[in-house]
């Protein structure tokens, strides 16, 4: 029986592959870095007071902050106090995108960050643990001489975070608290060109409703959505991937189904792995341009937890079959104890997730951060899956370093095998342990491009060019993990070739559990 790619194909071949995959990971990196523009667009928004005249709100009135049909608008509430015009008459308008400006489905998304401006004022100060009551509106329309029809309409509540720097005294009075950023509205999708929100800040004493909240002066909006540039260039990458994964992984299986025994785990488990990876390949945001799917990021979240959960099984069973003093082997409940955190912390994380952007489905508005208990559940929920992590590093440390003192142990045995077989073995021991370091590599990799896009500014300039670092890790790491898994179904598939007519009897390192005879290293 041939063993693997891996174990049969020459140095110099093997090289030849290694130096095409850097070449393709070079290249997904330069993508990113030197083509794309970077991936999020950050707008700022000042919102318009308009004032409400109507006595009686019986149909919903939507607010213009500018344009032919712009609302009447007050600058400050002083001007409000002198014309005697109550604050639950008072309606915070802001349009995106700015004037003379288009949002686009190329966006895939759209976040906005909430911030007030509170002025301090001693006789209203915030008080602690302030909550307020927002009544918002969010409309659309796709000219600007339609109608604006309503999207979505919510009470919410958020919770005040603020500090005031100096000493409250009065003459401090009119300085700003220093407040932290609140998550405020997430859209999945951005089907229409014009959006309108509208705020109230609804005050009851009685019912204690926005009360002890500070002198606010104004709100501020901050508008994030994905840059369309990057949007193009990272769909079209996924359009060149799908059918590159989608096709190894066919020829994977089809030399799979060759062999005259069933398939042993490890290849089952590979095999799996190129499905996952397939699966978030796919290209199905070229619809989310021309329909409006608001559950694609959902969508997304889910398939990449389905990968990374495959991916890290895939390497606690891969070091598992490379064990080659383990008695049972090709069985997966073998491996439940290690296998069960990734599960276990896969389930927090999506539980996690359809709390979060499974309600934003039919309320933009929500949040879990925005409530004491919601936060308590998000970070519980977080926490655990910190721990499953944490455990499933141990464990795969652990089995790295039994695969590692288990090869050591067995080198001894080799000076009594033939010439040919000892430098076989000896090859076979050598490209283990480099795979090995090179799924090492490819996870630090990710980890360290992820800590310097949080970083750095976003950009380098190297030469008269600008490097978008945030749009190479993206591309750049996607691209890598393409490769690996690539790689991965290319060298672990069955060789058709023999090596010396000793093979045919030997065990070779990948624990296939075919070859059970022989002589065992």
């Amino acid at each position: 029986m041939a063993g693997a790619i891996i174990e049969n194909m020459s140095t110099k071949k093997l090289v030849i592959v290694g130096v095409i995959l850097l070449l393709f990971q070079a290249f997904a990196f330069m993508v990113g870095g030197l083509i794309a523009p970077s991936p999020k667009i950050a707008v700022h928004y000042l919102a318009t007071k308009c004032v409400d005249t109507a006595k009686h709100r019986q149909e919903t009135k939507w607010f213009m902050p500018w344009g032919p049909n712009q609302c009447d608008k007050i600058r400050s509430f002083d001007e409000a106090t002198a014309k005697k015009i109550e604050a639950n008459n008072i309606v915070f308008a802001v349009h995106i995108p700015l004037p003379n400006k288009q949002m686009s489905p190329w966006f895939q998304f759209m976040l906005v960050i909430l911030q007030f401006d509170i002025a301090f004022k001693v006789y209203n100060q915030i008080e602690d643990g302030a909550m307020v009551t927002i009544d918002v509106g969010l409309a659309y329309r796709d000219d600007t001489v339609s109608e604006w029809t309503e999207m979505a309409h919510s009470f919410e509540q958020r919770k005040l975070s603020c500090n005031f720097t100096t000493a409250k005294t009065f003459e401090n009075e009119g300085r700003y608290y220093e407040c932290d950023l609140l998550p405020f509205m997430e859209v999945g999708s951005v089907a229409h060109k014009y959006y309108l929100l509208n705020i109230r800040l609804p005050v009851n004493e009685r019912k204690k409703v926005n009360v002890g909240i500070g002198e606010i002066k104004d709100i501020r909006l901050v508008g994030i959505h994905q840059n369309g540039g990057f949007t193009k260039v990272w769909f079209a990458m996924k359009t060149f991937l799908t059918p590159s994964i989608l096709i190894i992984m066919i020829w994977y299986w089809r030399r799979i189904t060759l062999m005259s025994r069933p398939p042993v785990l490890l290849e089952k488990v590979i095999f799996a792995l190129g499905i996952s990876m397939t699966f978030i390949n796919i290209p199905v945001e070229w619809f989310s341009v021309g329909f409006n799917w608001t559950w694609m990021l959902l969508f997304g979240d889910i398939r990449q937890g389905i990968f990374y959960s495959m991916l890290l099984s895939f390497w606690i069973i891969f070091c598992g079959e490379h064990l080659m003093d383990q008695m049972e082997r090709n069985r997966f409940s073998v491996y439940w104890k290690q296998v069960g955190p990734v599960v276990f912390g896969s389930f927090c994380l999506f539980i996690f997730d359809m709390c979060e952007r499974g309600v934003q489905l039919t309320n933009p508005f929500y949040s879990i951060w925005a409530s004491d208990v919601g936060t308590e559940l998000a970070m519980a929920f977080i926490i655990v899956a910190g721990i499953c992590a944490c455990l499933y590093f141990l464990f795969l440390c652990f089995m790295v370093f039994q695969v590692f003192r288990n090869i050591s142990g067995k080198r001894s045995s080799l000076p009594a095998m033939s010439k040919a077989r000892h430098l076989h073995y000896e090859g076979l021991i050598f490209r283990f342990k480099f795979l090995m370091l090179v799924t090492l590599t490819c996870a630090a990799m990710t980890v360290i491009f992820f800590i310097i896009s949080q970083v750095n500014e976003g950009h380098w300039h190297w030469g008269e060019h600008t490097v978008q670092v945030n749009s190479a890790f993206f591309t750049g790491i996607y691209g890598m993990w393409n490769l690996y898994v690539f790689a991965i179904m290319f060298l672990y598939a069955p060789s058709h070739e023999r090596y010396g007519d000793e093979q045919s009897s030997g065990q070779c390192i990948t624990g296939d559990a075919g070859a059970n005879s022989g002589e065992d290293i």
